[in-house]
């Protein structure tokens, strides 16, 4: 599929799974007026849906955090979400899942009385990273624009409000790097729009704790370190350790492990992704491949 060519799948809208050309929502709800809903992204592969549970875990935890009921039961969504990804007839797919506050009897900010919405769609997988980079790694810039503070909005909320994200993804484009790395307001790097960051330091990774999106990608590989024996954990990261680090990589749902080559026109390491990040890879990969966290995918 082209880029410009048009998913023709089914998507999920409030009960009804229909064709892609078919599903559309109110112009005036508030998830498009206001930002005013939450998400999650999951991926299957191999015909299962990687940690299908956790993904909802915290798919709850948003919607409590924004005071959002759902119109389905979340014991009912684990279902939706398995139905349509089969009637999309994917083995390997990108799926995501949309909860808005929906439409009020007026467009404006009062978010009571409400009639929810919600939408889950499944397509064949789409990659947050460019083809390639796992062998060349990514460029990166430390931007400008800030992770806004957990006082105004926390980011553990997987909230629909991304501009935060866009604006710094649009100010690395434009200094000609592929993504770029936020500072939270303590000066530290937290995360890349989409994804968590790590570094390596002599054998050592480490992520930040503060600022960031409980990502599933992070805890998996979090575990994957304990069982390889590398030595782990969580700990502030400022731009001086990422210019001093042996290696760095991101983390995601939908791109998996990234490594990090440059930050700010600088190499990380040597330039070139580590062995860490190649013994971990492997391990995501083959984890994938066993099924052993995976919902298997029911065949039409």
């Amino acid at each position: 599929m082209t880029a410009t060519a048009v998913w023709t799948g089914i998507v999920y809208v409030n009960g009804e799974y229909l064709p892609a050309g078919e599903a559309a929502v109110s112009v005036f709800d508030h998830g498009l007026l206001y930002g005013d809903g939450v998400f999650d992204t999951m991926f299957a592969t191999y015909g299962y849906i990687f940690k299908l549970a956790e993904h909802m875990e915290r798919f709850r935890r948003s919607l409590r955090a924004v005071r959002l009921e759902p119109p389905v039961p979340l014991a009912d969504l684990e279902g939706v979400i398995i139905e349509t990804v089969a009637r999309n007839g994917l083995r390997d797919a990108y799926i995501k899942v949309v909860a808005t506050r929906g439409v009020s009897p007026e467009p404006l900010l009062d978010p009571r009385n409400c009639t929810p919405t919600l939408i889950v769609f499944a397509r064949p997988y789409l990659s947050l990273a460019g083809a390639g980079k796992k062998e060349t790694g990514l460029s990166t810039k430390l931007t400008t624009t800030q992770r806004i503070g957990h006082l105004a909005l926390d980011a553990r909320i997987k909230s629909l409000d991304y501009l935060n994200l866009v604006l710094a993804k649009l100010e690395a484009i434009n200094a000609g790097a592929d993504e770029a790395l936020l500072l939270d307001d303590q000066g530290l790097v937290c995360e890349a729009p989409g994804y968590n960051l790590f570094m390596v330091r002599e054998g050592r990774v480490v992520t930040p704790s503060h600022a960031i999106l409980e990502g599933v990608t992070r805890a998996t590989v979090l575990e994957l370190a304990d069982e390889l024996g590398i030595p782990n954990g969580e700990g502030p990261i400022a731009p001086y350790d990422l210019f001093t680090a042996d290696e760095a990589f991101l983390t995601s749902t939908a791109a998996g492990i990234i490594p990090v080559t440059k930050v700010d026109g600088a190499p990380v390491g040597d330039g070139r992704p580590g062995p860490v990040f190649r013994c971990l890879d492997a391990a995501y990969e083959e984890l994938q491949r066993s099924g052993r966290h995976g919902t298997r995918i029911p065949e039409r």
